[in-house]
């Protein structure tokens, strides 16, 4: 006797598996490229049962980066009150590593959430922060103008973990991130001492072709507008081109911020050798790539608030050379890093390199990236602090 077929049955728990899923996706493919049939793919079910739980991307977005908030939110509520530093930082770092591909979509909200949901959000992370900060204040008490900027730093560091992918064991993670934080919290910004002379970047080029003036016109238009919003029209106007004279130089935006990524790559590339140059002792040469980063983010504000959430949605074709400059970039810090601490194996060495990034981003955005020589020098002594130096 033949069985009659079951029908399947659906998931009770489908939409977290949906929510899950689409995080992955925004996270490794960008807002833009990420559709709504790749993240139904991702779940293994159709676009249209994808449209019965959300009625578009814009609404699976928020929902999904208000997960990460609540569960952060929910993570330092567990720690009793008044609880060491140590314990706040490990369970915010609990909590990010193990949600670590798909929880750095709370660093793209400026970018793509209306104002009303962005609002709510940074509610839920304020709480985050002001748990946080209390901590910290009551291990390192300084007076400081901005009580919060340690606080922010440090979790710039432990969230620096959600937007790489160094394959290393997740305790190993929670230890190298909760260290780092905690070496941040310590960290009194006002007592940064700057290497023996300034941080000298290349001057950026002076557009003399056509080419170079698109290309210098393009990246205020994206970060003013947002990248998707920017047309080939607006661009072709700002340049005082025809529409279709644009394609002789370009073949459409996406080329544009790709060559505009590599050319600031290539000047922080020089920036870096000027910086290290004479420079021999580890610790040194670390404080001087500190400083030399420090001053190309707050340099390159614009351009780097757009390739943040951008880059990953490039055609791999246009990404490539810029994950290759990224991995230059990177190995300069891992050798002197690893000069500095030899217990550290290159994985680890790498994780505290990128916690270092996360501490800049976060610093300077606590800032406003109102650029001057007390901010830089600040964020470049948290930089440092995360090391563990």
């Amino acid at each position: 006797m033949t069985a009659e077929p079951t029908a399947a049955v659906r998931p009770r728990n489908r939409r977290r598996l949906i929510v899950e899923a689409a995080g992955r996706v925004f996270s490794e493919h960008g807002y833009h490229a990420a559709s709504m049939e790749k993240i139904a793919a991702a779940v293994g079910i159709t676009a249209a049962a994808l449209y019965r739980h959300f009625p578009n991307k814009y609404a699976l977005f928020a929902e999904c980066a208000g997960v990460m908030a609540d569960r952060l939110v929910a993570a330092v509520d567990e720690v009793p009150d008044g609880a060491d530093l140590p314990e706040v930082l490990g369970a915010v770092s609990r909590v990010t590593v193990a949600h670590r591909a798909a929880g750095g979509l709370y660093r793209w909200e400026a970018r793509y959430l209306n104002r009303a949901d962005r609002r709510v959000l940074r509610a839920r992370f304020g709480q985050v922060v002001g748990r946080v900060d209390g901590a910290v204040r009551r291990a390192h008490p300084l007076p400081l103008p901005d009580a919060g900027l340690r606080a922010v730093a440090a979790l710039g560091a432990i969230g620096s973990v959600t937007m790489h992918a160094t394959s290393i064991a997740p305790r190993r993670a929670e230890e190298l991130l909760t260290a780092s934080a905690l070496g941040v919290a310590a960290t009194d910004p006002a007592a940064h001492r700057p290497p023996g002379r300034p941080v000298e970047l290349p001057d950026r080029p002076v557009p003399r072709t056509r080419r170079a003036e698109i290309l210098a016109a393009a990246v205020p238009l994206f970060a003013r507008h947002g990248f998707a919003s920017v047309t080939n029209e607006q661009l072709a106007r700002a340049v005082g081109l025809a529409p279709s004279a644009l394609y002789r130089h370009y073949a459409g935006k996406a080329d544009i911020l790709a060559a505009a990524c590599l050319q600031a790559a290539g000047l922080l590339a020089q920036g870096v050798d000027r910086s290290l140059h004479g420079v021999a002792a580890p610790h040194d040469a670390l404080r001087a790539l500190a400083a030399a980063y420090v001053a190309y983010s707050f340099e390159y504000t614009a351009l780097n608030s757009v390739a943040d959430g951008e880059v990953a949605g490039l055609p791999p074709e246009l990404r490539r050379p810029l994950v290759l400059a990224q991995r230059e970039h990177i190995a300069v810090w891992e050798q002197q890093l690893r000069l500095a601490r030899p217990e550290l194996d290159p994985r680890g060495a790498r994780v505290l390199v990128h916690a270092g990034f996360g501490v800049g981003v976060e610093a300077g955005r606590r800032l406003g990236w109102r650029d001057g020589h007390d901010h830089r020098g600040a964020v470049t002594a948290l930089v440092v602090g995360s090391l563990g130096l």
